[in-house]
């Protein structure tokens, strides 16, 4: 009997746009995930020194991004414990929820490169099924040298085949602050939302 695959797609999403919607909608085909929990992340540990917009806005627009998927759904394992929060830990509790499944990360390509500098990241890719990668154009990867500094990482990346959106929350709070088109990189009902509340009116450096 073949097991569940869930994956696990983490982020302040602040706000949510439409590259998070292809990366997660590429890997729920190419994994064939039953499921895709999108954890948005309270207490992010790399942003400790950053403004990040309330909680409750980033939970109702990223409700409004995914309402109608339902392969995807909130987790709240994070919201629910204090952080700062560690992906091995939230993987790890997702396991204990989840026996029957395998946990695929989906995470950046960013990240891949930066996963050397994250905390317990043997512990980690042992803890996952697979991790998914999007890959960037004109992106390239050392994999060796990743292999060399986390043993085992190499079979369980996987990249994400997209049409790449070269797209970044960091670049809508900007556009919005700015005062400059942005409507087409959020979905309306995020557009709706972003507009009638007057998030992101201050340009910051997050």
């Amino acid at each position: 009997m073949s097991r569940t695959k869930i994956g696990l797609f983490g982020g302040t999403f602040d706000p949510p746009h439409i590259g998070h919607l292809i990366l997660a909608s590429e890997a729920a085909s190419q994994f064939g995930l039953s499921r895709l929990l999108w954890m948005l992340t309270p207490d992010p540990p790399h942003k400790q020194e950053q403004p990040i917009t309330s909680l409750p806005h980033r939970l109702e627009m990223l409700q409004r991004a995914i309402a109608d998927n339902p392969t995807f759904e909130i987790s709240h394992l994070e919201m629910d414990r204090p952080g700062p929060h560690y992906t091995l830990d939230t993987i790890r509790l997702l396991a204990q929820h989840e026996p029957d499944a395998d946990i695929i990360l989906l995470i950046g390509g960013d990240s891949l490169r930066d996963l050397p500098a994250w905390r317990f990241n043997t512990e980690l890719v042992a803890a996952v099924f697979k991790i998914g990668v999007m890959h960037r154009p004109g992106d390239s990867f050392d994999m060796p040298l990743l292999e060399s500094q986390i043993a085992g990482i190499t079979e369980k990346v996987e990249f994400i085949r997209a049409v790449f959106q070269d797209l970044s929350s960091h670049e809508i709070r900007r556009r919005i602050a700015a005062s400059e088109e942005y409507r087409y990189y959020v979905l309306p009902s995020v557009y709706d939302y972003i507009e009638s509340n007057h998030l992101y009116r201050r340009i910051t450096s997050s």
